[in-house]
């Protein structure tokens, strides 16, 4: 069947470890991140930084933050960046084992502090299902009794061992907003990583492939018509935290997301479920 346990890190973040028959994965408690994620036979779907030494109260840097209740800089510049969900302790509240595959619930309780960032009533899960594909479904229920909106993304960091070599497909007929600029017409199905990127698309199709010199990751949405291309090149990375100056050429995040046009508008009592599905195609 497989094991689900609770381990702490040395620096002192706790986690879930979950070890089955199809695969291993590991969840910390901080943000819901998870950071580790490998199909049995086949190499991990996640990447992290090697700089990033997992210290409490920074997101970490790989894996999948949560950006939420806002993607980007909100509109208010003291506010952190890619919203407050990324670094608060969200609790574990089940575990279900259903043959070899694992499913597991978080959930966030929004604090008195930060409702100075969100101030309305929202249910906020986070669901995970493992087996031999990484499926995550950030689920937002309004409890208001006024409507609400937001951005968020799910930020995964992928291992492409040679930025080079890279093409990722599945971007024709969408659009993007890049450094400020845009809209742009996206002509051709994919897009080759020569200069840093940061691409935010919108009316983009559900599935995207990342080829990589290792085989190909699949990576598709739902209830999600955006998604967030990003490297960060070689000026940048020397700019970032918890990054090493040549970690660009091993990752790249592709992003699902409610951003721009495809933000999540809820009515009260309303629900949105945002996933992404990841695995190795080929």
């Amino acid at each position: 069947m497989g094991s689900v346990t609770t381990n702490k890190h040395a620096n002192g973040l706790e986690y879930v470890d979950v070890n089955t028959p199809l695969c291993k994965a590991r969840i910390f408690m901080q943000g819901a991140q998870i950071d580790y994620f490998e199909p049995v036979g086949k190499k991990p779907l996640l990447w992290v930084s090697s700089a990033d030494d997992y210290t409490p109260g920074n997101g970490i840097r790989g894996g999948i933050p949560v950006c939420w209740p806002w993607f980007g800089m909100n509109e208010n510049s003291d506010f952190p960046q890619h919203g407050f969900a990324r670094t608060r302790i969200w609790s574990l509240e089940s575990v279900k084992m259903r043959d070899q595959v694992v499913d597991l619930k978080f959930t966030l309780k929004v604090s008195e502090e930060d409702k100075q960032y969100w101030p309305h009533e929202t249910d906020v899960e986070l669901l995970f299902t493992l087996s031999d594909t990484l499926s995550v479904s950030l689920v937002n229920t309004n409890r208001c009794d006024y409507e609400i909106s937001f951005t968020q993304a799910l930020h995964t960091y992928f291992p492409i061992k040679d930025i080079h070599q890279l093409t990722a497909t599945g971007f024709a007929g969408s659009q993007y907003i890049e450094f400020d600029n845009g809209p742009f017409a996206q002509e051709s199905d994919q897009v080759e990583f020569t200069r840093e990127t940061d691409r935010v698309y919108t009316q983009l199709s559900p599935v995207q492939e990342l080829h990589t010199p290792d085989g190909i990751i699949e990576v598709s949405r739902e209830n999600s018509t955006s998604a967030v291309l990003w490297n960060p090149w070689i000026d940048k990375s020397i700019r970032l935290s918890r990054f090493n100056s040549d970690d660009y050429q091993t990752m790249v995040c592709l992003e699902a997301s409610n951003v721009l046009e495809d933000k999540v508008v809820l009515a009260p009592n309303e629900s949105h479920t945002l996933t992404t599905h990841i695995r190795w195609k080929a």
